[in-house]
């Protein structure tokens, strides 16, 4: 790979503990909602802010039915009596939970105009430095940390945090990779 197909801002991937991710935007103007205009117009946003998603609420329901799909039935997740007494005062969302949400709060966020297929390739980094109440509400913040160029596409990194309302330390910060297509 060479110096012109690897794309990567001055430590933009390196998300910080207690931080929410930003990035600087394009000319003093938010990217968030817009489409990027295919592989090129991912390059020309590396270290640039995609925005922060809406609030989503994080239900009971929605944990109980995750604890189901993975097996994790930790009373910490799905049982509010005991939890109350519990370390966190009340259940709390598991941090794969939070993980796989980002899909959801990150798609408004990052419309990649010409793709025929995206594949999520992994994760470079993942923290949980602090827990999901259930019954709070979340938000996502994102920026397009690096861009590299393979055969047929194009690999994206995108460093995340994930913000719990009123609180001042992230509950996930990640870097996120993908491969689009084109």
């Amino acid at each position: 790979m060479t110096d012109e197909s690897t794309h990567n801002a001055a430590d933009a991937g390196k998300p910080i503990e207690g931080k929410p991710i930003e990035g600087k935007p394009i000319e003093g103007k938010p990217i968030q909602g817009k489409p990027i205009e295919g592989k090129q117009g991912l390059l020309d946003r590396v270290g640039t802010s995609l925005g922060t998603s809406d609030w989503k609420p994080v239900t009971q329901e929605e944990i109980n039915l995750f604890a189901d799909a993975t097996g994790d039935h930790q009373w910490i997740h799905i049982d509010p009596e005991r939890a109350k007494d519990g370390p966190f005062g009340g259940t709390i969302a598991h941090g794969y939970w939070t993980l796989s949400v980002i899909p959801v709060l990150l798609g408004p966020l990052m419309r990649v105009e010409g793709v025929k297929m995206g594949v999520n390739y992994g994760l470079n980094k993942l923290r949980f430095p602090s827990p999901v109440p259930v019954g709070s509400r979340i938000r996502l913040h994102a920026m397009l940390a690096n861009v590299e160029e393979i055969a047929g596409g194009a690999q994206l990194t995108v460093a995340v945090s994930t913000e719990v309302e009123g609180s001042d330390k992230p509950a996930m910060v990640a870097e996120a990779v993908y491969r689009y297509y084109f």
